[in-house]
């Protein structure tokens, strides 16, 4: 369903999400939101932490995938070293 409102940007660049829209999102205080231009358009979308359900699922996908995949643990614990290593080199 889509909902119209207007707002109006701060001297700061604040917007207020108008309180039926936030009710209607499931905003709450602290809530992340990436933002997106086109250069024309802006798109706000929150950023939700996945349940526990979802996250769970996840995991045991993840599992899944690299034990198809022929992974070990050492394949990731090397993977995970090159990278510190990388990150270290000015």
């Amino acid at each position: 369903m889509s909902h119209v409102e207007f707002t109006s940007v701060s001297s700061r660049g604040q917007v207020v999400i108008p309180n039926d829209i936030r009710k209607q999102m499931g905003l709450e205080e602290g809530t992340k939101l990436m933002v997106f231009s086109d250069g024309v358009n802006l798109l706000m979308k929150p950023i939700m932490p996945p349940s526990a359900a979802s996250f769970k699922k996840l995991i045991q996908d993840s599992h899944r995938y690299a034990k198809e995949a022929g992974l070990k643990k050492s394949d990731v614990d090397e993977a995970i070293q090159k990278v510190r290593r990388r990150a270290r080199r000015p």
